[in-house]
């Protein structure tokens, strides 16, 4: 079985500026690349699990999602930091499907996948969806990423930098 951290996307991996789905939108959040490269020297698989709706409403296409997707792993890879998938939902909340967190179907492919240990792998969200979806599909652990520090989560850690991060993977 594999250990893994789970990273939402938009708000944890880059700066949500809403439906980021083009390369020139894109830019990461200060403190990602070290946090995934601790991760992955401590053995644990990286995955991307993210709501993208703005497929679903029009706002950008699969292809440039999926284009977006190569430059951000090439760029991520660049700096020693290998995304072993990136699994997405395009849907739209009254879509209605198993995909879409707070449901948990991201993880559910991912853990299918890639033989994941849940009790020893880790989320890290910026929203309720995140968490909720993490705690249902069995994540054993759950970080809120609120770098304003102004939001309730149920989640069992809470940072505000993502530099906090390399102390809690254990």
């Amino acid at each position: 079985m594999n250990k893994a951290v789970f990273f939402d996307r938009d708000g944890v991996v880059n700066i949500d500026t809403g439906y980021v789905g083009r390369i020139e939108d894109f830019t990461f959040i200060d403190g990602i690349i070290p946090a995934m490269r601790n991760a992955l020297q401590q053995g644990y698989l990286l995955i991307i699990v993210t709501n993208q709706s703005g497929i679903g409403r029009g706002y950008y296409t699969e292809d440039d999602f999926q284009q977006l997707t190569v430059w951000m792993k090439s760029e991520l890879a660049q700096q020693g930091v290998i995304i072993d998938a990136v699994f997405h939902c395009p849907h739209t909340d009254s879509d209605q499907c198993d995909c879409r967190k707070p449901k948990p179907g991201l993880f559910l492919q991912a853990i299918d996948k890639f033989d994941v240990d849940c009790d020893n792998s880790w989320m890290v969200g910026d929203s309720e969806r995140d968490i909720e979806a993490a705690v249902t599909a069995g994540i054993g652990h759950t970080v809120f990423f609120d770098p304003d520090n102004n939001k309730t989560t149920s989640a069992q850690y809470r940072i505000s930098s993502l530099d906090e991060l390399a102390a809690l993977l254990r």
